[in-house]
């Protein structure tokens, strides 16, 4: 991925992380796909009272590419206080639209401080249903 791609994506993640509705938490995060046709699709988290009703970041990024037709995810941006990892339940849902995608983890309050690593990393025994 070139620079100004993934600086487009980590700009993306960073404007959206001020959309997401976390009002128990107070944990905003924002998250950017990169297509495999180089659409940039985002996402915030969505909290509920009922807890475990909530859907992160990474989630509603990859089911909106999903709704505009997408199948091929090449790479996520996670934008948060302090730049955290997506949780394991993220991970494995990413899995499903590419296994080895790039994952570029943000913290917020220093935007020039970007991890990148690969989702295989992240995720090294992911669960693939074989047909």
């Amino acid at each position: 991925m070139s620079k100004p791609v993934q600086q487009q994506l980590v700009d993306a993640a960073l404007a959206i992380r001020n959309q997401a509705y976390a009002p128990y938490s107070k944990f905003l995060v924002g998250a950017a796909v990169l297509t495999d046709d180089g659409t940039i699709i985002t996402g915030t988290n969505v909290e509920n009272a009922s807890y475990g009703l909530t859907i992160c970041a990474e989630r509603v990024a990859a089911a909106a590419a999903v709704a505009a037709g997408h199948r091929k995810i090449k790479a996520v941006a996670v934008a948060t206080s302090g730049g955290a990892s997506p949780c394991g339940a993220c991970r494995q849902f990413l899995a499903e639209f590419g296994g080895a995608m790039d994952v570029l983890l943000v913290d917020a309050d220093k935007p020039d401080k970007i991890k990148t690593m690969s989702l295989a990393e992240l995720l090294p025994e992911q669960f693939h249903l074989e047909n």
